[in-house]
């Protein structure tokens, strides 16, 4: 498919127009676009407040953006949340949308990230409690810094409050030391 371009020649510059920047956008693409930026700013109602504070610290935003997207966090009502959204949108429509989805998918991967390392640490858990001496020579040839007798005796612990039916203090434990220990050596 090809485009019409109309050149616009006004003496020193040429410049090309595509002839679709020149038609007005029908009432669904402008809906469409309306919703994408509604979708976002729920997104920013969505984060915490300290990654709200970084995007406005980063991007700049106008202070009423900031207000109306607290006061949404407040309301209960799902009428009035959908309109405060699209109040939020309508503030939304003169600022570069691309670099707060940027953002925004720099705080998810970093959420995927932190989830990541939690299964990775609750996998060593699991198979020290499971395993046993095997999975403990294993994670000392990993981590050559870990106290090696400590993790045996919260293992130890952890066995006895399992058979006991007793709160798992020591698998928390265990959990606790192998997160100090991966985050100092990663």
């Amino acid at each position: 498919m090809r485009k019409n371009v109309t050149t616009i020649n006004d003496g020193d510059n040429d410049s090309s127009i595509d002839d679709h920047e020149l038609e007005p956008r029908s009432k669904q693409q402008q809906k469409r676009e309306a919703e994408a930026v509604q979708a976002v700013g729920a997104e920013l109602v969505n984060l915490t407040a300290t990654q709200l504070n970084e995007v406005f610290e980063k991007l700049d935003l106008p202070d009423n953006l900031r207000e109306a997207l607290l006061a949404c966090r407040t309301i209960k009502s799902h009428g009035a949340h959908r309109r405060q959204l699209q109040y939020i949108g309508k503030l939304m429509r003169g600022i570069e949308i691309a670099s707060v989805k940027q953002l925004l998918a720099e705080f998810k991967r970093g959420r995927q990230m932190a989830a990541a390392e939690q299964h990775r640490i609750e996998h060593w858990r699991d198979r020290l409690l499971n395993e046993g001496d095997t999975a403990l020579n294993e994670l000392l040839k990993n981590y050559p810094g870990m106290k090696a007798a400590q993790v045996q005796k919260l293992i130890t612990m952890a066995k006895r409050e399992s058979v006991q039916n007793q709160p798992p203090r020591a698998a928390r434990q265990l959990f606790k030391y192998l997160r100090e220990l991966m985050q100092v050596i990663n």
